[in-house]
């Protein structure tokens, strides 16, 4: 490959890395240049370790024809199982337990070798194989995001010859700097969305990080507790309560994303979330969706928990409805993104009511008032109240019995929310 077509390739990945370009479309673009270029390249993948609470990392596919693989994929933990030996395995664990960052490998004369993948890429037409590590330096390290890797084969008959060589070493730490780039925005949108919320975290990504900046919205607003946690803390192995905690927390993320709906903060095993939509009567349906759909999704788990002999529980959900405001409240070096204001205060004294009138729903009198004659049907009053810090008494409403011992209304129930 000349220098004018470095250089130019060069350029072409700078640019593009700065706009922000996805990696598979860095990848592709740069090996069809490469070959534009004549660099006889058959097959470019790449991969680099992430900051992700399920995955290890995220890799990348190029192939010079058809194929049913993905270009993009992502992979678990290499620490266990097979997929450590696996790892273990590979050219690129070679190469990092020998200190080289760089390996090739005839293809034609690899029966010997007992690398993963080397026989399949033999097998399937390729001549040369060439691997790189680029490592980064402690300050560009985030989390296990500290090598570069990739591999790249040819079908030519005589492989890689010094001048694509040469052109592969200039070259691919360039694309790495790009992937890299990539890589660390979807990182920082993973940690928003996880930490924070998915749409507050589009919020603070968008630049809405100044201190004060909050707007008064009218939300409908969410409050669950896990029932007899406390109790059962005590009860467990100290292994077990975050295990046990995250199952319960994972059963009212679930429903409530599923339904649109906002979580906005975890408290202990308590879980703040908002439904908020322009049509308030739909967003008070949505949070009556996530409730139903947390009841099912505690059956199956309690059921899952069950037969492992593992402890059992249930939760309280309260929903109300009112102006909070929504934005940054704190510190100027630590805010927290979330809404303040009474009726957060008031839905989370209604959800603790649960257990006083032993209910695992209450509503306030503002969440029932608006629904359609249809919503209201549903819930029923379970006496007047006046609630600590609250200073006014309000009938409070739960679920009609008959929703979950009559068939046919539970039918006609989950129709309403469906619709």
């Amino acid at each position: 490959m000349e220098l004018t077509h470095r250089l130019r390739l060069t350029n072409w990945l700078v640019s593009q890395g700065l706009t922000g370009m996805p990696e598979n479309d860095l990848l592709r673009g740069f090996c069809e240049r490469c070959r534009a270029a004549g660099m006889p390249l058959s097959r470019g993948l790449v991969f680099i370790d992430t900051l992700h609470p399920i995955f290890e990392g995220r890799g990348f596919r190029w192939n010079d024809g058809e194929t049913n693989e993905a270009d993009a994929f992502e992979y678990g933990s290499t620490s266990t199982g097979d997929a450590n030996q696996n790892w273990r395995r590979s050219t690129f664990y070679h190469m990092l337990e020998s200190g080289h960052d760089e390996m090739a490998i005839d293809l034609a004369d690899c029966a010997s070798l007992d690398f993963s993948m080397i026989n399949e890429l033999a097998d399937k037409g390729h001549k040369h194989f060439v691997a790189f590590v680029h490592r980064f330096g402690e300050a560009g390290t985030i989390g296990e995001m500290d090598c570069f890797y990739s591999y790249w084969t040819t079908r030519h008959s005589n492989g890689f010859d010094q001048n694509h060589m040469a052109a592969l070493r200039d070259l691919v730490p360039v694309l790495g700097l790009a992937v890299k780039s990539a890589a660390q925005v979807e990182i920082a949108r993973t940690l928003g969305r996880v930490y924070l919320g998915r749409e507050t975290a589009e919020q603070v990504m968008r630049g809405r990080i100044t201190r004060g900046v909050t707007e008064k919205i009218k939300a409908v607003l969410w409050y669950s507790d896990v029932r007899g946690s406390t109790a059962i803390s005590e009860s467990i192995g100290p292994d077990e309560i975050i295990p046990f905690l995250n199952d319960y927390a994972q059963a009212s993320i679930d429903a409530i994303h599923d339904a649109g709906g906002e979580v906005l903060k975890l408290i202990g095993d308590g879980v703040l979330a908002m439904f908020s939509d322009d049509n308030t009567p739909r967003a008070k349906r949505a949070a009556l969706r996530a409730e139903h759909r947390f009841r099912r999704n505690i059956t199956a788990l309690n059921a899952r928990r069950a037969s492992q002999g593992r402890p059992i529980t249930t939760a309280y959900v309260g929903l109300h409805v009112g102006q909070v405001f929504y934005g940054n409240i704190g510190s100027e070096d630590r805010l927290d993104f979330t809404v303040v204001g009474p009726a957060v205060n008031e839905v989370s004294r209604i959800a603790s009511m649960c257990s006083s009138v032993d209910r695992e729903l209450l509503t306030s009198t503002a969440f029932r008032t608006g629904l359609d004659a249809a919503g209201r049907n549903y819930l029923v009053s379970t006496g007047r109240f006046v609630l600590r810090g609250i200073g006014h008494a309000q009938d409070l409403y739960t679920l009609d019995p008959d929703v979950a011992g009559d068939e046919v209304v539970a039918g006609k129930y989950e129709r309403y929310l469906a619709s």
